[in-house]
């Protein structure tokens, strides 16, 4: 996947055929609800992540593709910020290709293994406006639960077992940034994994091994949304920092979620650095993650 180029009058076409305005700056105009923006009731099919690989291929077109995961939180609490994400998308697209040629945006939907009837959605890898078609796509579950984390470590586990990677090849990383508003998870349940994705594995996956395995082959961010008024963050903020650097873990307004998403790509385009050998992942039972 990942054949074709973003371009701005499509981007237009396809949002009017949505029923919505850009207006001049190249934003979808309004104060659109979550509801409005995003009208999936259920999983979508195509971003079904059981028993897929996706793939980020070099092209004539994009020779040495730079693969982003861009994974959202889709829980009660984060609407808003998804569909400031959205409402962005063509600005976002149009200044990185004004100096990146070749990224190219997988979008996930993160929720709670826990909780939720569908805690991982993941589209295909896009650099074209298939990326606002999948977006689109994206099902809001609102659910979550009383446990203070979401399952954001999915997209990490994800990217390092259901994905395949020309850049890894030219000894390049990719790039995961999840985004939301609770701490991060402790681990990923064993059963859970096997029924959302169909992979089977022998204990469930602790959070600080699951990272130490994801940098070899990706540049890791958090950006947490500060966004509520009457909760006190500092909680959740320090299950992220005993893991996170201040350079990879940053707190954002919702103002200023997508010109970070736009920043952090553009640095890790230019000065992402070689792989260290290759990723060594613990075993589980005698099975890799």
């Amino acid at each position: 996947m990942g054949s074709g180029i973003w371009r701005e009058d499509t981007f237009i076409q396809y949002s009017r055929r949505a029923g919505r305005t850009v207006d001049k700056k190249g934003c979808i105009a309004g104060n659109l609800s979550n509801q409005e923006m995003f009208g999936a009731r259920t999983l979508d099919p195509m971003l079904d992540p059981k028993d897929v690989m996706r793939e980020c291929c070099d092209t004539e077109e994009h020779l040495e593709t730079i693969p982003v995961i861009l994974a959202l939180d889709v829980t009660g609490s984060m609407g808003q910020a998804a569909v400031e994400v959205a409402k962005q998308l063509n600005i976002i697209m149009t200044k990185l290709y004004e100096k990146v040629k070749d990224v190219e945006f997988m979008v996930m939907g993160i929720g709670d293994f826990a909780y939720d009837r569908y805690p991982l959605q993941v589209s295909q890898f896009e650099s074209d406006i298939r990326i606002a078609e999948q977006l689109d796509k994206i099902y809001f579950e609102f659910g979550g639960g009383g446990n203070a984390y979401e399952s954001y470590t999915a997209a990490w586990y994800f990217g390092l077992n259901h994905v395949k990677l020309d850049a890894w090849e030219r000894d390049r990383k990719g790039i995961i940034i999840t985004m939301g508003d609770e701490g991060v998870n402790p681990y990923l349940s064993a059963e859970r994994i096997y029924d959302i994705t169909g992979r089977e594995i022998g204990e469930d996956v602790e959070t600080e091994a699951l990272f130490e395995s994801v940098q070899e082959k990706y540049e890791v961010y958090h950006l947490f949304v500060n966004h509520r008024i009457y909760v006190n963050n500092g909680s959740f903020i320090k299950t992220w920092e005993k893991i996170m650097d201040k350079d990879h873990f940053k707190v954002v307004r919702l103002k200023d979620l997508t010109g970070e998403i736009i920043k952090i790509v553009t640095y890790e385009a230019g000065n992402n650095s070689l792989r260290r050998g290759q990723v060594e992942l613990p075993m589980a039972s005698g099975i890799a993650w």
